[in-house]
Formats: structure tokens, sequence, C-alpha cells
């Protein structure tokens, strides 16, 4: 059985490294914070690895767009074997800046295997930061390997270019019929509401996506930010499981790669 090893992206106003990799060792997984810098100056450091992590934070200061300059860096640095990296079964996962850098080098939602931008997360409807908790709900048909047995969680979010919008309903059709939708913003109850249930204006509530493979995988919440059940913003007024709700899209990351590399 394969251990499952993590490069952890860091540097240049990454600020969630040290969360994410503590969520995949407590899920199993051997993860390593590595410097984008490190990354682009050995370009085999990727065979080494079973997982890439793009954590959340404010890459390049988020300057032009969130994620953009971060996503060309990565694009034409290490473009190549990040495709390789795909094509052999790894995992790719991004998280708020990582979901935003992840669509802006076209690798999600990788419908047609290029890097061509279909998507983008964009200024939040408010015209604010948005700091809350939201509830999810995990979409039936989803092909996600990080999702698998997680039907719904309640996670914070942090941004202010959170918008999720498609280039067209054409595009938003087929990602629904090609199980690259993920999760979708809703209320206590289960159900699609406005602001501030969906804290940024997505399209159709879309909080999360994947690639077609299901290996590549990008949502805006945090999944790293509740771990235990002390991060839960109630947790002195409810009775909550000691083990938060996140950790499973961390753990089934390292069952798929047990299983299957």
């Amino acid at each position: 059985m394969a251990k499952t090893k993590t490069l952890v992206l860091t540097g240049f106003g990454i600020n969630c490294d040290y969360e994410t990799q503590h969520a995949f060792e407590l899920a199993g997984a051997e993860a390593h914070r590595v410097h984008l810098n490190d990354v682009l100056g050995d370009k085999n450091v990727l065979t080494r690895y079973n997982v890439l992590a793009f954590p959340g934070g404010f890459s390049f200061g988020d300057d032009i767009a969130s994620g953009k300059v971060m996503a060309n860096r990565m694009r034409y640095g290490l473009g190549d074997e990040i495709k390789s990296f795909v094509a052999d079964g790894k995992l790719i996962i991004g998280i708020c800046n990582g979901f935003q850098i992840l669509v802006k080098m076209g690798i999600l939602p990788g419908l047609d295997g290029d890097f061509k931008q279909q998507v983008t997360l964009t200024f939040n409807d408010s015209g604010k930061f948005e700091d809350r908790w939201v509830y999810l709900k995990a979409e039936p048909n989803t092909r996600c390997v990080f999702t698998r047995g997680v039907e719904s969680l309640y996670l914070p979010i942090r941004h202010g270019e959170g918008k999720f919008a498609p280039a067209d309903d054409e595009l938003l059709n087929r990602l629904e019929k090609e199980g690259c939708l993920t999760y979708r913003y809703v209320d206590e109850k289960g159900n699609l509401a406005g602001y501030p249930y969906n804290p940024n204006g997505s399209v159709a509530n879309i909080a999360g996506i994947c690639d077609p493979t299901g290996r590549v995988f990008g949502m805006m919440p945090h999944p790293e930010a509740y771990l235990y059940r002390t991060n839960h913003p109630r947790w002195t007024r409810e009775e909550l499981p000691e083990e938060g709700m996140g950790l499973q899209v961390f753990r089934n990351a390292v069952a798929y790669v047990e299983s299957n590399l």
C-alpha cells in the first residue's frame, strides 16, 4: 500500500499552507510544504508526489485578478509536468485562491484536455470581502474523488472574488452532464438560496467543481479550516463530533491514492 505523498505549495502570499499540510497529515499522508520557486526550479519535483495541493491565500497580492499571476507562473513554467501529473492518475486540489489558480490555468474544468480557461471566479456580488460560514450540498452525480460520501458540509469562506461564472449556459449544462459539479451553496435545510447563503452570487450556486476524471478538484470554501470540533463557530453551544467535517475531503484523497497508485 503506497504512502500518500502530498506537495503543498507555499510562497508569494499563500497563507493556508500550514493548515492544508496538517489536514493531509491528519488524514494519513506525508505532506511537504514546497516553495513555488523550488517547484519551478526542479521540473522533476512532481514525480516524487501523488497529490498536489494549491492552498488558499492571496498569491502575488491578487494583482491583476485573484490567482492570475500564479496561474501564469505555473502554466508556463510547469504546464507539461502538470499535464503529465494528471495523466498519471494523480490528484490535484485547489482551495479558495488555489481554486482561482486552477480555473485561470485552465486545469479546471479541463473538459477538453487543454489549458483553455472556460470558467472564472470573479468579484462577489456584494462588492465586499465575505468572511462567513456556509452550507454546502453535494451534487448526486459528481465524479469527484475528494467528495465521495460527503453529501453536505458546513465550512468557512473568506474571499473577495469567489463568484463562479461559466463562459455560457451551454458550458454550464456540460459541466452538470459530465459530473463536474461538486457542491452548491444552500441554506440550513439544504435548499438553494440567495445571499447570504450564496455568499458571492455564484451562477447556479456553484461552490466547487472537478474535471471529468474526478481527480482534479477546486472549491471556494475551506475544508482545511474545519478539522476539529473547536473550529466550529458554535462549538461551545452545540454537541459536535470531535472530528471536523472538512477532514473527510482529505481522507478521501489518501484512500484513493492508497487504493489506486
